[in-house]
């Protein structure tokens, strides 16, 4: 019988920690320990590690909140990361031995998030299945909008054929940007205060910073008419998908049609070799409204939806992992 262990992490582990990251089947950047200390002031990490005899074959990016263990709140998505060449058996053991980890420390309850499935690099449903093994319990799910490059639509709409168009007679200018200040404090910012009463998640001293750390991962396009900034875009580029972290336009980039032509050039020039461009979730009020508008305008553009499942895992059940096989 081969032995697993669970340790939790501490900074001695960061350098096996990034490395493994990078052999795995489904990481992204946000799972590096500099994107997700970045935060750390605001949550109390409890990640973990899992070894099969002394090698390293999976983690889990985790921060713990009265009681309860975490697949990090700082993350969009999360979950466990496990290596390219792990099989169900090893999956089933890592689990299991996390779930009976967490039960011997007092710890009750994980809450996971799932990682979409269109990030994944290989076939990863491994954890989907002991999912429904240990009897969880689905919280939340979000409803997301990518373009699959496989079987894309093309645009759907004819009110995004005129705005693209009419990009293209305002003469707009589209520039990749390095610093994100203007667009955060004359863009992003006031619009978002204006149309949701919100704010960004991240700060832009965040942002910055992480710009900093993920130069290639974490980059803004932006829209000028003339001298003047009036919409953009923030994408989180990953091996397969690039994904619209933040996208505003201000009142006179509405009118011009500044983000249906923007979004015309970062999907077919920009990105037209990555497997999935991902709008992101159009809800609200943790998942049980969707925004129509929203919506409708990333599904005009040819995206259609996919989830994003919010588990509740109670770690006494690891006993259902008994005899799995038989």
């Amino acid at each position: 019988m081969d032995s697993y262990s669970v340790l939790k992490y501490s900074p001695a582990y960061k350098m096996q920690w990034d490395e493994f990251i990078k052999r795995s089947k489904n990481a992204t950047f946000l799972f590096y320990r500099d994107f997700l200390e970045y935060h750390a002031d605001r949550f109390q990490d409890h990640s973990l590690l899992i070894f099969k005899k002394n090698q390293l074959i999976a983690v889990m990016p985790a921060n713990i909140q009265n009681g309860i263990l975490h697949s990090h709140q700082g993350l969009t998505y999360g979950g466990f990361v496990v290596e390219k060449n792990i099989v169900f058996k090893e999956c089933l053991e890592v689990f299991k031995n996390v779930l009976q980890f967490l039960q011997e420390k007092e710890i009750k309850t994980i809450t996971l998030k799932q990682l979409p499935k269109i990030y994944s690099l290989l076939p990863n449903d491994e954890v989907d299945y002991l999912l429904f093994l240990v009897q969880a319990n689905l919280t939340r799910r979000d409803l997301s909008t990518s373009i699959d490059r496989n079987c894309a639509l093309g645009v759907q709409s004819s009110n995004r054929k005129r705005g693209i168009k009419k990009g293209k007679k305002n003469n707009l200018q589209i520039l990749e940007e390095q610093d994100f200040k203007e667009f955060w404090e004359k863009v992003l910012i006031p619009t978002l205060k204006e149309v949701h009463n919100n704010f960004p998640v991240h700060s832009l001293k965040e942002i910055q910073l992480l710009k900093l750390r993920f130069p290639a991962s974490i980059r803004l396009f932006s829209i000028f008419k003339d001298t003047r900034l009036i919409a953009g875009c923030v994408i989180f580029e990953t091996e397969k998908v690039a994904h619209a972290q933040y996208i505003s336009s201000n009142t006179e980039g509405r009118e011009l049609g500044a983000l249906d032509f923007l979004f015309d050039y970062l999907i077919h020039k920009e990105f037209k070799e990555k497997n999935y461009f991902d709008f992101g979730i159009s809800n609200e009020n943790h998942g049980k409204n969707i925004n129509e508008g929203l919506l409708h305008w990333k599904e005009s553009f040819g995206a259609r939806s996919i989830v994003h499942d919010f588990y509740e895992i109670s770690t006494a059940n690891h006993i259902y992992l008994k005899d799995v096989f038989l």
